[in-house]
C-alpha cells in the first residue's frame, strides 16, 4: 500500500493523482449494491454542472473527445495540444479554471484543429456542431473570459461579465425586486415578456439527466437503511417537484438519518459559482464511513456545545442547545459535478442557516483524499517557502495531522456554529449577496484557527499533551505559507475570484495590518510569510472572528464588502510572478485532479448482482472517455 502510485502525470500546472477506497472490498454485498445504484446516480447528473458551467462545454467537450477517441493519422504535433487542452478541461469541467475562473484556450491553429477533426472523422468521428461557430469558445482568451466575475470594476455588472450558464440575457438590474419561486433550482432567462425561471427538475431544464438519477435513486431504496431510504425520497421528490420546500424536507430527511454507513451528496447544492450566490450548482459524492478514523471528529461533534460557549464573539450570537451534528471521517467511491476532479477535503451541510439551527448539520471528512493529496505532493513544496529548517521539518511531520484537524474544526464547529439576527429570517446570504460565501468559509476558518490552540484538543485526546504545540505552530505557519504560495493559482489577473482563495487571502493580511503575527520577509531574491507570534496570531483570529460573526449576524453587506476588497481581492502582480517562477523552478502543480475509483458488478446468470468490483484506472484520459461511453480506438 505504501508504495501505490498516487502522482499519474502533470499537465501544465495541474496534477492528477488517483483517489483509492481501500474497505470497499470488505463491505457486506447489500451495501455494496447500494453503493453501485448510487455510483451510477452520481455519474448520470456529470453533464448537469459541464452546461451549468458553461454553455458551449459540453459541444467543445464531444469536439476534443471525438478526435482523441478517433486519433488515428491526426497530426502529432496537434494531438499532443489537443490532448494537453482536453486534459485541463475535463479537470475544471470546462473552458475556465476552476481557482481563478479564468479562461484557457487551445494553443495550436484554428485550422490544425480543423485538420484533427477531418482526419477524426475520416476514422469513423461524429461531429454534431460546427467548429467555425465553437472558434472563439476554442481560441478567444478575451470571450467570455471568466466564468464568474464578483469583482468586474465600477459601472460593469457582475452578471453580464460572467459566462456561467446560470443566467442567460439577465442583469443585476433585471434581478432587483424579482422574486424567484425556485432560487436554487433553476436558471434565469431574460425574454420578451420578462424573466423566466427554468426549473431544474423532471418535466424541466435538465429532465433527461434528472430522470436517469430518480431511476437509480429509486434503484437504490431496498438496500438502504429506513433513514437513508426515507432521505433517498424526499431527494426524489425534489428532483420531481424543483420546490424550495421539498428541498427544505430532503435537507431535514438527510440530517435524520445520523448511523447509515453509507450515504450520499446527491443534487444543487454549493453557490459559489453564481455571482449572487443563489443558484446551486450540481455535485454528488458516494461514500461510506471510515470506522477506524472517524473517533476524532465525532469528539468534536460531541463537544459542540462547549466550543459554542467559548466562541470569541457577542453571547447573542451563541447558539443554545446545540444539536444534531453527525460528523464522521468518510471514503469517497465517487464524486461527480462541482465535486469533481477537483474535490473537497470536507463538506458540512445543509447550507440552509434555518435548519442548521433548528435540526443540525453532518460533517464529513474526505479521509482517502486527503490521503491522496498527502502522497501526491513533492517535499520540497514545503520546504521552499519555509523561512527556517525548523519550520520546514515541523511542517513535514505536523502539516497532515494540523491539516486534518482544522478541516474537522472548520466543517464540523466553524460552519455549524453560532445564529443570526431575527431580522434576517434565517437566511444571511440574502443580504450579503456575493460576498456571503467567501465570509462564510473566513468564519469556518476562523473558528478552526482559534480552537486548534485550545487545550480542549488535547483533554479530548485528539492530540497529545507533548505535541499540541508543535502541531499549533505547523497550522499557523502553514496558514501563513499559504497565502503567499496560493498567487501561484492565479497566473492573470490582479484579483482573487475563489471564495475559498479570498478568505484565506483575508485573514493573512488582516492579520498582518491589524496584529504582529505574521511578517513579510526576504532573502535572496525571495518574499515570504513568516509566522512570529503563534499568541499574537491566536488574539487576532479572535478579534478578526467576532468582527466576521457580527457582519453575517448582521447581514452588513456593505462590512463585509469593504473586507474583502481591503484584504482578499487584489495582490501584486510583481510578487505573483515572483511564485509562479519558484514553483515552476520546482515543477509544482498549482492544483490537483483526482482519478476516481471504477466500479463494475459482477452478475449471475440470472442477472442478480453477487457482487461489485472496484479498480483503479490510473489513467484520467482513460476515465473520462469512459464516462462519456467512449473507449479510444486502436
Amino acid at each position: 500500500m505504501n508504495n501505490r502510485k498516487y502522482l499519474l502525470e502533470r499537465v501544465d500546472e495541474a496534477a492528477v493523482a488517483q483517489i483509492y477506497a481501500d474497505g470497499f472490498e470488505g463491505l457486506p454485498l447489500d451495501q455494496k449494491i447500494l453503493i453501485w445504484h448510487l455510483y451510477r446516480a452520481a455519474l448520470a447528473g456529470r453533464d448537469i454542472y459541464y452546461d451549468q458551467r458553461y454553455a458551449h462545454s459540453l459541444e467543445m467537450r464531444d469536439v476534443l473527445e471525438e478526435i482523441l477517441t478517433y486519433s488515428e493519422g491526426v497530426d502529432r504535433e496537434t494531438l499532443a495540444e489537443i490532448e494537453r487542452y482536453t486534459k485541463l478541461f475535463w479537470i475544471n469541467s470546462g473552458p475556465h479554471n476552476n481557482l481563478t475562473a479564468r479562461k484557457f484556450v487551445l494553443k495550436c491553429t484554428p485550422e490544425a484543429l480543423a485538420e484533427a477533426a477531418a482526419q477524426a472523422q475520416r476514422n469513423g468521428a461524429t461531429f454534431t456542431g460546427s467548429l467555425e461557430r465553437l472558434r472563439p469558445m476554442f481560441f478567444d482568451a478575451s470571450f467570455e473570459p471568466s466564468v464568474t466575475n464578483k469583482s468586474p470594476g465600477p459601472g460593469k455588472d457582475i452578471l453580464s461579465e460572467s459566462a456561467n450558464n446560470l443566467y442567460v440575457g439577465v442583469s443585476m438590474v433585471d434581478v432587483e425586486g424579482y422574486e424567484e419561486r425556485y432560487p436554487l433550482t433553476s436558471r434565469l432567462v431574460k425574454t420578451e415578456n420578462g424573466l423566466v425561471e427554468e426549473v431544474y427538475r423532471v418535466g424541466g431544464r435538465y429532465d433527461r439527466e434528472i430522470r436517469e438519477i430518480v431511476q437509480h435513486l429509486d434503484a437504490a431504496l431496498p438496500y438502504a437503511t429506513p433513514s437513508m431510504a426515507a432521505s433517498l425520497r424526499a431527494l426524489v421528490k425534489w428532483y420531481t417537484t424543483g420546490e424550495d420546500a421539498d428541498r427544505a424536507e430532503y435537507d431535514i430527511a438527510w440530517v435524520q438519518d445520523k448511523d447509515s454507513p453509507v450515504d450520499t451528496i446527491n443534487g444543487f447544492v454549493e453557490v459559489y459559482m453564481d455571482p449572487r450566490g443563489i443558484k446551486g450548482a450540481w455535485e454528488a459524492l458516494v461514500y461510506y464511513v471510515n470506522r477506524e478514523k472517524t473517533e476524532n471528529i465525532r469528539k468534536i461533534a460531541a463537544n459542540a456545545q462547549w466550543f459554542e460557549d467559548r466562541m470569541p464573539w457577542a453571547p447573542e450570537y451563541r447558539k443554545e442547545g446545540v444539536r444534531g451534528i453527525t460528523a464522521n471521517a468518510i471514503d469517497v467511491v465517487v464524486e461527480a459535478g462541482e465535486s469533481a476532479p477537483m474535490t473537497p477535503v470536507g463538506i458540512n451541510l445543509p447550507n440552509d442557516q434555518s435548519i442548521r439551527e433548528t435540526h443540525g448539520s453532518k460533517s464529513v471528512s474526505l479521509s482517502n483524499v486527503s490521503e491522496a493529496y498527502e502522497g501526491s505532493t513533492l517535499p520540497e513544496f514545503r520546504r521552499e517557502f519555509a523561512w527556517t529548517e525548523e519550520e520546514a521539518v515541523r511542517a513535514q511531520k505536523w502539516s497532515r495531522i494540523a491539516s486534518e484537524l482544522t478541516t474537522d474544526l472548520h466543517e464540523v464547529i466553524g460552519h455549524a456554529s453560532g445564529k443570526v439576527a431575527e431580522h434576517l429570517n434565517g437566511a444571511p446570504q440574502n443580504a450579503l449577496k456575493e460576498q456571503y460565501s467567501a465570509l462564510e468559509e473566513t468564519r469556518a476558518d476562523l473558528v478552526a484557527l482559534y480552537f486548534v490552540a485550545d487545550r480542549k484538543i488535547v483533554d479530548l485526546g485528539i492530540v497529545e499533551a507533548a505535541d499540541h504545540e508543535e502541531v499549533v505552530l505547523a497550522e499557523y505557519e502553514g496558514y501563513a505559507r499559504n497565502a503567499l504560495v496560493q498567487l501561484r493559482r492565479v497566473r492573470e489577473g490582479t484579483q482573487i475570484e475563489e471564495d475559498h482563495m479570498r478568505n484565506r487571502q483575508m485573514i493573512v493580511h488582516w492579520l498582518m495590518a491589524n496584529s504582529t503575527a505574521i511578517e513579510v520577509r526576504r532573502r535572496d531574491g525571495k518574499t515570504y510569510y513568516v509566522m512570529t507570534d503563534p499568541a499574537a496570531f491566536h488574539a487576532g483570529v479572535a478579534r478578526l472572528l467576532a468582527d466576521v460573526q457580527h457582519i453575517k449576524a448582521q447581514g452588513d453587506y456593505e462590512a463585509a464588502k469593504a473586507l474583502f476588497e481591503t484584504y482578499g481581492v487584489h495582490f501584486d502582480p510583481a510578487l505573483r510572478d515572483e511564485i509562479v517562477a519558484r514553483v515552476d523552478r520546482l515543477n509544482m502543480p498549482s492544483y490537483t485532479g483526482f482519478v476516481q475509483p471504477r466500479l463494475e458488478p459482477v452478475t449471475s446468470a440470472d442477472g442478480e448482482i453477487t457482487d461489485v468490483s472496484i479498480s483503479y484506472p490510473l489513467d484520467l484520459t482513460t476515465q473520462m472517455l469512459e464516462y462519456s461511453g467512449r473507449r479510444r480506438q486502436a
